[in-house]
């Protein structure tokens, strides 16, 4: 007998700006269960980012530029392992474009957290940054291992 399917549980759109990659960022934001403290840290990233433009904009377009199209996957054929390039599934892509976001703007010390994660957005939002370059080191990793595409599964 087939196992049933699983319903995957779809995240609610925050109540400030509606969106549901806000609430998202909020999530990964989010340290030790402290969502409170999590929302007061994107809203006032968010707040910086105004001055710039509409900061859900902001967001989707540096997500846009920071989430990678292809990675590469191990797979390990007759005793070898090989790096096999895979296009990345639309959910994977946002998770993580979010989590190398969130990541680069806490590897920056010494400044708060809404700063540096502002600064982040900002800088994938125009193609650079830490993000940006994760990914584009990830699609030169994939380039690089074309030529095993054949051990795709």
């Amino acid at each position: 007998m087939r196992r049933p399917i699983k319903r995957k549980h779809e995240a609610q759109p925050d109540e400030l700006y509606g969106s549901v990659k806000v609430s998202k960022l909020i999530n990964y934001v989010m340290e030790r269960g402290k969502k409170d403290t999590a929302r007061k840290v994107v809203y006032r990233a968010f707040e910086e980012l105004k001055k710039e433009g509409d900061p859900v904009m902001i967001l989707e377009e540096a997500l846009e530029k920071a989430a990678p199209t292809v990675e590469v996957r191990s797979r390990r054929v007759g005793g070898a392992n090989y790096q096999v390039p895979r296009e990345v599934r639309p959910e994977r892509r946002l998770s993580l474009g979010l989590r190398w976001i969130v990541t680069a703007a806490e590897a920056k010390k010494g400044i708060p957290m809404h700063e540096s994660l502002a600064k982040e957005l900002l800088a994938a939002h125009k193609g650079e940054g830490e993000a940006v370059t994760k990914r584009e080191t990830t699609h030169r990793m994939a380039e690089a291992n074309k030529a095993f595409a054949h051990f795709a599964w």
